[in-house]
């Protein structure tokens, strides 16, 4: 069987999507599954990679806890004047393993909350608040999330985690989709840098694809590149 054609390779180290029907999807950008593909992801990072990436989690995280507060506070004061509502967003979504977490944002969008929300629905933008435009477009309604770091549920790097609804919707229609929770979440991520902000059915499974190459080649030349990206996608106000 073709590689490509079956979309997976089985060998003593890797059991999951094949590299070829991997590098095909994620080249395209948004290239549409055809048909159903059982994937199994099973991988050996580096030697010593996942504690040195979980220090390197914690270091980051501590280090940018002041930030983090004196960002807290003066939002506090503009959201006290222009944009009333709580300042913390909690969000169920899906994390590893497939299990629910509550992620920790800055509230960009107005308090009202609309329920069973469509994916890529586009009266959302219609919420989103003036100040809620800039920290979306400087990446400050991601900070808190540092958080989540640290109490383990996510990293600075890794597939980005899904509105939980949104999440089971994609499990059943995108093939693959449950093997990118094989490793913990992150704020940034591959898709984030190479795609940018996803929108549509296409552009989600392009997303997934990006996932998916991510957790099969995860380790420290892959997390040193997504991260010198992410310092310029954000120094540049690119991405969304």
């Amino acid at each position: 069987m073709n590689d490509f054609e079956g979309g997976l390779a089985i060998t003593s180290e890797f059991c999951g999507p094949s590299s070829a029907f991997i590098d095909a999807i994620y080249g395209q950008r948004g290239v549409l599954f055809a048909r159903p593909v059982k994937v199994a992801v099973s991988i050996k990072p580096e030697a010593h990679f996942p504690g040195a990436k979980r220090a390197f989690d914690l270091v980051v995280s501590l280090a940018l806890l002041p930030i983090l507060g004196l960002c807290a506070v003066g939002l506090a004061i503009v959201n006290r004047s222009s944009n009333a509502g709580p300042l913390i967003f909690h969000q169920k979504r899906m994390g590893k393993d497939c299990k629910p977490i509550r992620v920790i944002k800055f509230r960009s969008m107005t308090s009202t909350h609309r329920i069973n929300r469509r994916a890529h629905d586009p009266l959302e933008i219609n919420r989103i608040t003036t100040v809620g435009r800039f920290i979306r477009r400087t990446r400050i309604d991601e900070l808190p999330q540092i958080i989540n770091v640290l109490r383990g549920e996510m990293s600075l790097i890794g597939p980005r985690p899904d509105y939980l609804p949104h999440a089971r919707h994609y499990l059943r229609t995108i093939p693959g989709y449950h093997e990118r929770h094989a490793v913990k979440p992150g704020i940034t991520g591959l898709a984030q840098v190479d795609l940018g902000y996803a929108e549509g059915a296409d552009a989600t499974r392009a997303k997934v694809a990006a996932d998916l190459t991510y957790v099969r080649r995860r380790g420290y030349v892959m997390d040193t590149r997504i991260a010198l990206k992410t310092l310029r996608v954000v120094a540049s106000g690119g991405g969304r």
